[in-house]
């Protein structure tokens, strides 16, 4: 019996939690579980950690009891209480949680006042009016439900790239180290790194592809397979999302990456130069056409690169296969060096336990030292985000001197005294700018009253940026990844704002967000707004979200010399610094 993970066994704990809720359960009983949940998210544990039933004990918030619940998912990948409260409820019901702002307490009113116990019985009785005459609910609430059933119809075949790319590695380093597989890659969108994925693609060139997709079709992770050919397997993982294998020979390898990797819109440019050079090209190779007029042979190819050699073009990074310039960029050699993990020295807009986050200021200044970052920019919420325990002027000016504490005992990495502050509904922060010039950097976000009109919104967030204390522009569109769009603004013209009033613009490395949108970045660039890589993080494990931060910052055409946080710590202080001198000329 395969074990669990730690996110899986946060997620049954998680599950568990909710169950109990349903039941009715006492309330401290429920909230420890949920305590165990936050405290497992945050824990460094390895396998044997897991299963090691006194270390787990060590851990704040979690007892004897749910310290052996963990230790049984581990070992043995299964829990029977788990299972046997499962059984208490109708399968379907477990959909309803996948509805934005519907939580346990009304599910379960919902479930025992209407007998709800599916998404579609939901949505007839918000329909009916059976949902808005419930104490507590009215017409308001049925409105909210059926367009959040809308959206998840919307969605329903969408997955989020940062939450399948764990899923996506453990299959693509299992194909790796196959005996029988030659070479291995992902293609398709998530090769790509766009940030919302339909399907997996894995390519492997092989001597043996039976054998192949005999390992593919029977990893622990399939469901269902769907189909299982000689060159083909489809299968249905069990996080339900579609993954198609691909079986060719090395020969073959090179031309089913690029045309498996796209996008549509890419290989239609790539067949039309091949047709100009007088070859048709597909998935398999280059051939001469019966009808071509002059027989050219097209050179050996054994990688990428060759087929776009050949094609009188340097070769195009995946993530620049969208159509959107890369040809004409290629041709005249002209493609940016676009940055690397790597190239990250430090990075800003990070919370801590003193507002919505999760690890302490100093676990979050470790956790950056550990990924080899000089820097690390400290942003918590500001006093009118109430619902994040924001800071007001006096617990901010404290978390100021605790930084400036810790910096002394640091020699060659520093912590920035920062906010995450709100702009207000007429465009004017929720700190005064006597307030906001004692810090090193200040992060602007919105995160209410998003239904202003477009001219009103860009109106107000242009306003905030023309303080000459703002050093950057956070999350810009507010957006929630397949759950909430972004709200009305004009992107140009906040864009055009950003370069007049030298303000940098955020790249919200959130997998939930990732916003600035790549496709604003090309523009962002022309203008010579500065962008800023940001996890938004509020565990130590969120300042993973950089990686796919730069994934998108690729997407974007952006360059180390694009983002501020490649400049190594001698040099960032003067960067974050240049707007205020600006305003002061």
């Amino acid at each position: 019996m395969p074990s669990a993970t730690k996110d899986q066994i946060a997620d049954v704990l998680e599950s568990i939690a909710r169950l109990l809720e349903l039941k009715g359960e006492n309330p401290f009983k429920i909230r420890a579980y949920t305590n165990a949940v936050r405290t497992l998210e945050t824990a460094v544990l390895d396998e044997a950690g897991l299963r090691d039933l006194e270390k787990l004990k060590e851990l704040d918030g979690i007892g004897d009891a749910i310290a052996l619940k963990i230790a049984t998912l581990a070992s043995t990948g299964k829990l029977p209480f788990y299972e046997e409260l499962k059984e208490e409820f109708p399968p379907d019901l477990f959909e309803l949680f996948e509805l934005q702002g519907l939580g346990a307490k009304k599910i379960k009113i919902l479930y025992e006042k209407l007998d709800v116990r599916s998404i579609r019985k939901l949505e007839r009785a918000c329909r009916d009016g059976s949902v808005a005459g419930l104490a507590g609910f009215g017409e308001k609430t049925a409105a909210n439900i059926l367009e959040a059933i809308e959206q998840r119809k919307k969605f329903q075949d969408q997955f989020l790239f940062g939450d399948i790319a764990p899923l996506a590695d453990t299959i693509l380093q299992g194909l790796k180290r196959h005996p029988d597989v030659l070479h291995a890659e992902i293609a398709g969108s998530f090769r790509r790194r766009k940030e919302i994925i339909r399907d997996l693609d894995f390519i492997v060139s092989t001597r043996n592809p039976t054998a192949v997709a005999k390992y593919f079709t029977e990893s622990d992770e399939v469901e269902n397979i769907i189909a299982n050919g000689e060159t083909k397997c489809s299968v249905l993982l069990k996080r339900g999302i579609q993954a198609d294998l691909r079986m060719v020979s090395s020969e073959d390898y090179p031309f089913a990456l690029v045309y498996f990797t796209g996008s549509k819109e890419h290989n239609i440019r790539l067949r039309q130069r091949a047709l100009d050079h007088g070859w048709s090209l597909n998935e398999y190779r280059f051939s001469i056409p019966e009808n071509a007029k002059k027989k050219v042979t097209p050179p050996a190819v054994s990688e990428e690169r060759d087929i776009y050699k050949a094609l009188g073009l340097d070769l195009i990074p995946p993530e620049l296969r969208e159509d959107h310039g890369e040809f004409d960029a290629a041709e005249k050699h002209n493609l940016p060096d676009l940055i690397k993990l790597e190239n990250l020295r430090g990075t800003f807009h990070c919370h801590t336990t003193e507002s919505d986050g999760h690890d302490s200021l100093e676990a979050m200044a470790k956790a950056a030292q550990d990924l080899g970052l000089e820097y690390l920019g400290i942003a918590d919420h500001s006093k009118s985000s109430f619902q994040a325990h924001g800071l007001d002027e006096k617990r901010l000016a404290a978390q100021g001197e605790e930084i400036k504490r810790l910096n002394k005992a640091h020699k060659d990495f520093r912590i920035f005294a920062g906010t995450e502050c709100d702009i207000l509904k007429d465009g004017s922060l929720d700190f005064s700018d006597e307030v906001l010039a004692e810090l090193d950097y200040v992060v602007v976000s919105i995160h209410n009253s998003f239904t202003l009109g477009e001219a009103e919104m860009t109106a107000r967030i242009i306003k905030a940026m023309s303080n000459p204390y703002v050093t950057m522009l956070g999350h810009l569109t507010g957006r929630l990844l397949l759950s909430r769009p972004p709200y009305a603004v004009n992107i140009p013209a906040i864009i055009e704002a950003a370069a007049e009033t030298k303000t940098i613009i955020e790249l919200n490395a959130n997998p939930r967000r990732l916003d600035m949108d790549w496709r604003w970045w090309h523009l962002a660039k022309e203008k010579g707004v500065r962008c800023a890589i940001n996890p938004d993080a509020h565990t130590t494990d969120g300042l993973q979200a950089l990686y796919f931060g730069t994934g998108i910052a690729r997407k974007g055409w952006l360059t180390k010399k694009d983002v501020v946080n490649c400049l190594p710590l001698a040099k960032i202080s003067v960067e974050i610094d240049k707007k205020r001198k600006h305003f002061k000329k």
